[in-house]
């Protein structure tokens, strides 16, 4: 059942029985507390986002590596897990391997990324 109809269903029922709204009230409030919950968790990804980017405001970064790094930080995302790699990196930006393993190793030497792995399986994560 849709949570539409999990909201209307019940109110439909208790129009017609002896008005105890309680299973109503408790399902209520649940969807209330889990709305609460998302919003949180909304909130902090924004925050630790927008910190992200005042500790790094001066970097200097170019256009490609801001747009990799606003993937990593976008948890929705979906295909960084195990962090970035070099064909990741260089299929979002569009770039050539060659610059894709240039701009990761400046973004790894600048201490934004973490280095994990080495050789051909070499992975790169956000440093904390």
């Amino acid at each position: 059942m849709s949570v539409r109809g999990e909201y209307y269903d019940p109110l439909q029922e208790l129009s017609r029985s002896d008005l105890d709204a309680t299973d109503w009230l408790k399902w209520f409030l649940e969807q209330v507390v889990a709305a609460c919950g998302e919003s949180a968790g909304t909130v902090d990804r924004v925050l630790q986002k927008a910190r992200f980017w005042m500790r790094h405001a001066q970097s200097g970064l170019n256009a490609r590596q801001r747009k990799a790094l606003n993937a990593l930080l976008e948890p929705r995302s979906g295909g960084f897990v195990g962090g970035m790699t070099n064909k990741k990196y260089a299929y979002i930006t569009r770039v050539s391997p060659a610059t894709a393993q240039r701009d990761l190793a400046e973004l790894a030497e600048l201490g934004i990324l973490r280095v994990e792995r080495a050789g051909r399986s070499v992975r790169y994560v956000l440093e904390s």
